[in-house]
């Protein structure tokens, strides 16, 4: 699945969710600045050509998918920012480019998906709405998936610091989150270290610049959990056959990340899911509630420091190409957005 802005904080905060009258603080602990694994879209090109090029063909046809840093122009008003973040712990991305620096320095405000990223503000969203992570009418996890996808999920759970048991009850979008997380991922969360947008929104906040969340923390839990529940199954299924190769999956991403490749994402998790059986299908409503819809919530939620010029937008690279993506939707609304890198 996609990384999202909540990924870093979800392995953490289950353990607290499990059992939040026992939760001790994690100790502090230490971490690779950079995880590894292979690249698989550069695997694909000599093991199976023919899925490499459904992946560029198909990322061909996505607009304005070849850059993560957009300069947003409008006659009588400052300039104002779009750069797409990824929501990753690692030195090859967290060392933020001259350019963008500048352009965040010099910025009246900052709008990122979620402000407060917290661990106390995602445990308060999270404890809100347990019904959104939990099944709690009786359905079961374990009775959708097979064996030996349930084994994968136990596993994967008794990583993250709960129980074996307690996935029985886990919603399937939230298992999904837990995949996009290495255990190299893992040990960065438990140090502290900071993903990209959180390092970007650290910076405003030192500098006193004003920070502006244009989602909320349950907001983006209620459209996860939105999902039909037999999409949720289906596309965890897709991301159990590659369970084995987490580290390889985010390092592919970031690759794409790094080559300015970002309309090859999507593409390339569909081709994964065909590979085990999975119709792309699939994954429609997580495009049109996840990406889509919040694309449009998105630029609403912008537009008041747009008119006032000087503003930055930090979010997702995800959500800035495509026909509906940021990039098109500004310029729909009059502006000039041309790529600034």
């Amino acid at each position: 699945m996609a990384r999202i802005r909540l990924i870093p904080l979800v392995a953490s905060l289950l353990v607290v969710l499990a059992n939040p009258l026992a939760a001790d603080p994690v100790p502090a602990v230490s971490a690779p600045e950079q995880c590894g694994g292979d690249d698989i879209v550069a695997e694909l090109a000599i093991k199976d050509p023919t899925a490499h090029g459904k992946i560029i063909a198909e990322a061909a046809k996505i607009e304005n998918g070849e850059a993560l840093f957009w300069k947003i122009e409008k006659d009588g008003i400052p300039a104002s920012y779009l750069f797409g973040t990824i929501h990753i712990a690692d030195k090859r991305v967290t060392a933020i480019p001259a350019t963008v620096e500048a352009a965040l320095a010099q910025s009246k405000a900052l709008a990122v998906e979620i402000a407060d990223m917290s661990d106390e503000g995602m445990l308060a969203a999270m404890t809100k709405v347990p019904e959104l992570l939990a099944y709690r009418d009786g359905t079961t996890l374990q009775t959708q998936l097979t064996p030996d996808e349930y084994a994968k999920v136990q596993t994967l759970i008794t990583k993250s610091g709960m129980p074996a048991e307690a996935a029985v009850l886990l919603r399937p979008w939230l298992v999904s989150m837990l995949l996009a997380i290495s255990d190299c991922n893992r040990q960065q969360i438990e140090a502290g270290m900071q993903p990209l947008d959180g390092i970007i929104e650290a910076r405003a906040n030192a500098a006193g610049t004003k920070v502006v969340g244009l989602e909320t923390a349950e907001s983006q839990l209620a459209a996860m959990a939105s999902i039909p529940n037999d999409k949720q199954i289906l596309i965890l299924k897709a991301g159990l056959a590659y369970a084995d190769r987490t580290d390889d999956m985010i390092e592919t991403i970031l690759q794409l990340y790094l080559a300015r490749k970002i309309a090859a994402t999507m593409p390339f998790q569909f081709v994964l899911a065909e590979k085990a059986g999975i119709a792309p299908s699939a994954y429609d409503e997580f495009m049109k509630v996840l990406v889509t819809e919040r694309n449009i919530k998105m630029r609403d939620g912008a537009k008041p420091l747009l008119e006032n010029g000087g503003a930055f937008i930090a979010v997702g690279s995800l959500h800035l190409p495509g026909d509906k993506g940021l990039v098109r939707l500004l310029r729909d609304d009059g502006y000039k957005v041309t790529a600034a890198e």
